[in-house]
């Protein structure tokens, strides 16, 4: 007789992708029949996403009101509404590995996903929404770069992207950053290095596309965070994207790539004695999960996942180790801050917000349910409306801190921050500035 549910924490198994029978349509098919009929009889998980209300649709609109009653074909709709935030392995479902059923449902996805890729079924325009190493190709080329972002706010421009790409033209879109942060990153100042029990006393920093391309002032203020707190860094070599949009596609031959760039160099360091630290929690989690389960076998993969840090995490660690200062200066007010799905998933608990609360006379609201926004999802046409409306909940419960609207709302997910502000706006639910919480820590540092 089989067991409940799990009383032990979820294990993962590595990722079987290279292995032929992965792309097995039928076996596939197969597997998803199982799961779908163990996640009906349980819909826990009903309140994540929209893959599981889809799902539970499909089946009480069948003749039998049973996943046997849905036909095959439409087992498809539930993997086009799964964007792998790994929330309901991590923090809802009972039948996790170990126990007997042994359910990784977002992983079966992902499987799904890479059978869809390998048939040809995923459209140019998305395999161009994942490649952000070419969309970031224009950042920080004078006149082209305010150009294009001058005319990506036309109607014009945002209806013909949402007809060739599928980009709703309601969606918040970034803009190019005038200049790459690792173009204009200070260098660190020769600091001797101070390891504590915990922590390693110099970051290499991994400065992810987003911040490279978009926001370099997330990864300024990390910089200037690390200087006052006499901790020498650098930037790695050289980086590529870490593959996290290509996984989403299924793409993973792609995610192998750019695991073949970035390791080699990431390697160096991590045996060198740095904490690596990664500024966007999408691709901390790539480097502390995915790319370990898809190369389980690789010493360097595996050195890199050990010495791969939240920056916040990090930070944390370092006052516990007595080597963070704590002289904040100024006060933050009312935050309203989300904790992003990839973060909670790295189970390193609310260290964001225990940052946040050492600085004086502020209150912090933490917030754990998702944006909606996961990465392309909540831009595509197909889906803008519905990531909307899972923000919904989460817009509505961050514009009341303690009876008082935020003075500042914020995620540790710079796109994520986005599509909360634009919920807000959406909702009327107030005008709270939008801060980073790496922008935060910084503010009340009182450092300029």
């Amino acid at each position: 007789m089989s067991r409940e549910g799990n009383l032990e924490a979820p294990t993962r198994h590595p990722l079987d992708w290279q292995s032929p029978e992965f792309y097995n349509e039928e076996a596939c098919l197969t597997e998803l029949e199982r799961i779908y009929d163990i996640c009906h009889g349980c819909r826990r998980c009903v309140s994540l996403c929209n893959a599981f209300p889809t799902l539970f649709d499909l089946v009480d609109e069948s003749p039998t009101m049973e996943v046997d009653g849905v036909d095959k074909a439409d087992y498809w709709k539930v993997v086009d509404q799964c964007y792998m935030c790994d929330l309901c392995y991590m923090t809802k479902c009972p039948y996790t590995p170990p126990h007997e059923w042994n359910l990784d449902f977002p992983h079966t996805m992902l499987r799904a996903k890479a059978i869809q890729f390998k048939k040809g079924e995923v459209n140019k325009a998305n395999q161009f929404l994942a490649s952000t190493d070419t969309h970031g190709s224009l950042a920080g080329i004078p006149v082209v770069v305010q150009a294009v972002n001058a005319v990506n706010k036309t109607k014009v421009a945002r209806n013909a992207m949402e007809k060739v790409l599928g980009v709703d033209a309601k969606a918040w879109m970034p803009e190019l950053a005038t200049q790459k942060f690792r173009s204009g990153a200070e260098a660190s100042a020769p600091l001797p290095v101070k390891d504590g029990e915990r922590t390693p006393g110099k970051v290499a920093i991994y400065s992810t596309c987003y911040v490279n391309y978009n926001e370099p002032g997330i990864g300024h203020d990390l910089l200037k965070i690390l200087a006052h707190n006499n901790i020498p860094y650098e930037l790695v070599d050289k980086e590529q994207c870490c593959g996290m949009p290509k996984l989403e596609l299924g793409d993973l031959d792609s995610v192998a790539k750019s695991k073949e760039a970035n390791i080699p160099v990431l390697a160096k360091y991590a045996k060198a004695g740095y904490a690596i630290v990664t500024p966007v929690p999408s691709c901390t989690l790539m480097f502390k999960q995915e790319i370990p389960l898809m190369f389980p076998n690789d010493s360097d993969v595996q050195a890199v996942k050990e010495a791969m840090w939240d920056p916040f995490e990090y930070l944390v660690a370092r006052n516990k180790d007595g080597l963070l200062k704590t002289d904040f200066t100024t006060s933050l007010g009312h935050i309203a801050y989300q904790v992003p799905c990839h973060s909670r998933v790295q189970n390193i608990g609310k260290k964001t917000e225990e940052m946040l609360k050492m600085a004086p006379e502020t209150t912090v609201k933490t917030l754990e349910r998702c944006s909606g926004h996961a990465g392309t999802y909540g831009v595509k046409k197909d889906h803008h409306a519905t990531a909307m409306k899972i923000g919904k909940p989460l817009f509505k419960a961050m514009a009341d801190v303690g009876g008082q609207q935020p003075d500042y709302i914020s995620s540790d997910c710079p796109l994520g921050g986005h599509h909360i502000e634009q919920g807000f706006d959406v909702n009327q639910l107030g005008e709270p500035e939008l801060a980073h919480p790496l922008t935060l820590v910084r503010k009340a540092y009182g450092l300029k």
